[in-house]
């Protein structure tokens, strides 16, 4: 997963980098930068759900989930982003403490 995100690091300031090159003085339009806005959260995304899971989706782990998904309600919020990952993290282990 470290390799991967390291990938995408790289690709992403290559990216921008070449950006400026290739585009000059030129404008582009709201719909363009909107998507390109959007590239960065969909990506961490799927990193996520590939990671929870697991290869061929045989380790899902119902207990992360549901600490993912009360930190993802957190972020909708607005809170801050220590909080709704404290958050989530404590979902998880009540989660996991009240199932054994």
């Amino acid at each position: 997963m470290w390799l991967s995100v390291l990938v995408l690091t790289v690709l992403s300031w290559l990216m921008k980098a070449s950006a400026p090159l290739v585009i000059g003085s030129k404008k582009l339009p709201p719909t363009v930068v909107r998507m390109t806005a959007l590239t960065a959260p969909v990506l961490l995304a799927g990193l996520i759900v590939t990671d929870l899971g697991g290869p061929g989706w045989r380790e899902l782990d119902w207990t992360e989930l549901a600490g993912v998904g009360v930190a993802g309600g957190l972020c909708l919020t607005r809170v801050p982003m220590l909080v709704a990952v404290a958050g989530g993290i404590v979902v998880t282990a009540l989660v996991r403490l009240s199932l054994q």
